[in-house]
């Protein structure tokens, strides 16, 4: 379980590395633009509704993995987080989707 780390570290969201791996992407992509938004996500078991946090350019952001290992990318998965966050609600974390293999034919057969 990593944690996304906000502002002056008072503030830390548990999420699991695979998912804290592509919201790095995502949020990295947009803050490089110097573009601020909303990040919501759906708060943990047992509560209800979710939470939000206004994301800019100047306010510290850390992304702490448990994990040492790299994580594969699902491009697909990122594409969705990425029309959420460039949508105008901002960026709502979603579960992973599952990526489409594509087929390959045989060649010489």
């Amino acid at each position: 379980m990593g944690h996304l780390i906000y502002g002056d570290g008072a503030f830390e969201v548990d999420v699991e590395d695979r998912a804290l791996a592509h919201l790095q992407i995502v949020i990295g992509a947009k803050l490089r633009r110097q573009e601020s938004f909303f990040f919501s996500w759906e708060d943990g078991t047992g509560e209800s509704g979710h939470s939000s946090i206004w994301l800019n350019p100047y306010i510290p952001l850390r992304f702490a993995f448990q994990s040492r290992e790299p994580i594969q990318i699902n491009r697909e998965w990122l594409e969705l987080l990425t029309r959420a966050a460039n949508s105008t609600g901002g960026l709502r974390f979603v579960p992973e989707v599952a990526e489409k293999v594509e087929a390959v034919e045989a060649v010489g057969s």
